[in-house]
């Protein structure tokens, strides 16, 4: 995941299982996927760009997710983590930043 692999950011309302189910959708400006872009590893991670993504109100988000490509299906999914859960009242962001431990 090093260089300028971009890999897609989304966040999810419960956990996305293998597939990538529960991801956020609607609101105004409306949810999509963000590209992050890995740096170099360092000490052994890996972190990526920060994304700002826009996600309505009234949900708790709990998972990020890592996609392919910025849309498409199961077999586009490549891992989730838990975050920190976040509810939001009303549309807004989050900010998420991937870090990952390189193996």
């Amino acid at each position: 995941m090093g260089g300028s692999n971009v890999v897609y950011v989304s966040v999810h309302t419960g956990d996305p299982g293998s597939t990538g189910i529960n991801e956020a959708s609607g609101g105004s400006p409306a949810y999509a996927r963000k590209a992050t872009t890995w740096g170099s590893v360092v000490n052994g991670q890996v972190t990526g760009s920060q994304v700002a993504i826009d996600v309505p109100g009234n949900f708790t988000y709990n998972y990020a997710g890592l996609w392919k490509t910025a849309t498409g299906g199961q077999a586009d999914f490549i891992d989730k983590v838990a975050i920190a859960p976040t509810t939001l009242s009303a549309q807004g962001q989050l900010l998420i930043t991937p870090t990952f431990t390189v193996s």
